[in-house]
């Protein structure tokens, strides 16, 4: 019944602590840290390791390497062509130095002892990738610097793992065997490695192989894909301590280059496991801290953060890309931002333990972890976008619209949307029916939206919302339906109305996207309307001219179609939601091209009151 309770409190703390971060903004490692501390060692809520025992060493791993494997899943290889020479050498050079002078520091800085010092600045090469990729998100950096940071964070989390293995099993060789040497002990782990990378890469062959033959049945996919994870996972850490997380990884990145076409379809499944574990494994491991080993929190230690802020991660960062073609502006950008997350603490978790096993006091390691990732998220994740202004690396703040289809209405639509400032993108497969945007001067890709080149070629970073507006009312929905898992169902937009449920011939509504306008119009109607003078205007709002005098004066027939907050924010009128205009809004119509005179607006008026009056009685 305890190891019941357990896991329904940590869902609900995890998740809540997701939830909360998505409300406010702040980073949600940090309150999920604060969740489970709270829980654990001051209200003595639950406490993990009694509940689940020796099964809480086992269960972390294994989410670890999930986490892991879905990173790697989600990279692909073609997006290095823009960052590669940087990652190589942050990887092959940067690991290696900040090893070194993450040692140095830990030791004569920190005060840990010589071999907890070495393993744990192992572990600090990680920069965490469910921490960068949410930071850079929330930031709008500019696509080569946050490509780099994306990358650096993904490869390394095998690196640094590999880097704790090879220091723990050095150590371990020593204590039971005293003259082993140095060259007895790494190039066995090399191959370990190595061999574990290919195990990797074979069962990702193997799973290519099987799953667009229809050897193995849809429903069975995300299941044979999930416990093959845990085998190769298992099976390489037969190997060797903790090679299994350089195969998951070497997996995950191999299958993501596979073009294996069937795991499109699991990519929502995947990332809410991984959120779900992400939450979970944080809340058990804060929930099984101790105030004991939060008493290494001292002054040393708050120096030896400063040292890792100011002269570690600088000097990797620097000599890393010593006469690389990086300019200095990026160099110094990626040398102040590099946050810890899951991995750091969850390896560290690991490792303490076994330490003990040896000799070594591990005690320290989680607690340090937690205040590694707590300052550096702090510290990265409040100065990244004061930090990317100051060195002109900071992309467009203001959430953009993606327009799929080139047509007079959407050209109309896009030219409004770049008066109002509002970052605008006219996405179509026809390089003639993009001679509309090349003649208005408006940006424009030409591609297929739904083509996987279109994700590596086009940023979509600075875009929040998407609308489809082709002539093709299914193809605008497959577009809806694509792009709702990565920007939200609720930010994507297409012409027309869903049409009754019980209509055989029409589209559902569950796999079109949201409504323009509240009357439902589609392409035929906006078409049809601008052929005979219908314009865009735009109206902003204050505190004496409120929405009911706007609507006063735009004539009868005119649409509402968006609200443009003083942020930045879009926000669409549908059949479904209407959004509340405030003072600084700009309302945005599609209305008749006559102008309203004083006396129609007096009239259109009196119509309202007499109207009001007659519903009265």
């Amino acid at each position: 019944m305890e190891q019941s309770l357990v896991i329904a409190m940590v869902g609900m703390l995890g998740i809540g602590a997701q939830w909360l971060a998505w409300r406010t903004g702040w980073p949600a490692i940090v309150l999920m840290l604060a969740a489970g501390f709270l829980a654990g060692p001051v209200f003595g809520l639950f406490d993990p390791e009694h509940a689940f025992g020796e099964l809480l060493d086992p269960m972390v791993a294994i989410g670890v390497a999930l986490i892991l494997f879905e990173g790697g899943l989600s990279l692909d290889l073609r997006e290095l062509r823009h960052a590669g020479e940087a990652v190589w050498r942050l990887v092959i050079l940067g690991g290696p130095i900040a090893w070194v002078f993450g040692a140095f520091a830990a030791h004569s800085i920190g005060g840990l002892e010589w071999p907890v010092a070495i393993l744990f600045a192992g572990i600090l090469v990680v920069t965490g990738p469910t921490v960068v990729m949410p930071l850079l998100r929330q930031s709008s950096v500019k696509s080569r610097p946050a490509a780099i940071l994306k990358w650096e964070a993904i490869v390394n989390d095998p690196i640094g793992a590999l880097f704790a293995v090879v220091a723990y099993e050095y150590f371990r060789a020593v204590t039971a065997s005293p003259g082993s040497g140095l060259f007895e002990v790494v190039p066995p782990l090399i191959f370990a490695a190595i061999l574990a990378g290919v195990i990797g890469y074979v069962a990702a062959a193997a799973i290519a192989w099987a799953f667009p033959r229809g050897t193995v049945p849809e429903f069975l996919k995300v299941p044979v894909l999930l416990t093959a994870v845990i085998v190769v996972f298992v099976l390489s850490n037969q190997i060797e301590h903790e090679a299994g997380l350089v195969a998951v990884t070497v997996m995950g990145v191999a299958l993501a280059n596979m073009n294996v076409t069937s795991l499109r379809s699991i990519h929502p499944f995947k990332q809410n496991v991984a959120v779900l574990l992400i939450s979970g494994i944080f809340i058990l491991l804060s929930s099984s801290l101790k105030f004991e080993e939060l008493a290494y929190l001292n002054w040393n230690f708050g120096l030896f953060l400063l040292a890792l802020l100011f002269l570690v991660r600088p000097a990797t960062i620097l000599l890393s890309l010593l006469g690389s073609s990086v300019p200095w502006n990026e160099r110094l950008f990626l040398a102040w931002i590099a946050p810890r997350g899951i991995v750091l603490v969850a390896i560290s978790g690991l490792f303490a333990l076994r330490l003990e096993e040896i000799g070594y006091d591990g005690t320290a390691l989680i607690g340090l972890s937690f205040a590694v990732v707590v300052v550096t998220i702090v510290a990265h994740g409040f100065t990244i976008d004061l930090v990317a202004k100051l060195l002109n690396l900071k992309g467009s703040n203001r959430p953009g619209i993606i327009i799929v289809g080139s047509t007079p209405w959407t050209i109309s639509l896009a030219m409004m949307m770049k008066e109002l400032k509002a970052p605008v993108m006219v996405v179509d497969a026809s390089w003639q029916r993009l001679a509309l945007a090349r003649q208005n001067g408006l940006p424009f890709y030409h591609g297929e939206i739904l083509n996987e080149a279109t994700e590596h070629n086009l940023d979509l970073t600075p875009y929040a919302v998407l609308v489809a507006a082709t002539e093709n009312e299914a193809y605008n929905a497959l577009v809806c339906n694509e792009f709702a898992y990565e920007i939200g169902r609720d930010t994507v937009f297409q012409l027309g109305d869903a049409v009754d449920e019980d209509d055989r011939h029409s589209l559902p509504s569950s796999i079109r996207g949201r409504a323009l306008f509240e009357s439902g119009f589609g392409v035929e109607d906006v078409n049809e309307r601008l052929s005979r003078g219908w314009v865009f205007r735009k109206t902003k709002l204050s505190d004496e001219f409120d929405f009911e005098a706007a609507r006063e004066r735009l004539p009868d027939a005119a649409a509402m179609l968006l609200l443009l907050r003083e942020n930045g924010t879009i926000r669409f009128f549908t059949h479904a939601a209407r959004p509340e205009p405030r003072a600084g809004d700009v309302i945005v119509s599609f209305a008749p091209p006559q102008e309203r005179t004083a006396q129609d607006a007096a009239a259109k008026r009196e119509r309202k009151r007499s109207k009001t009056a007659e519903q009265g009685t």
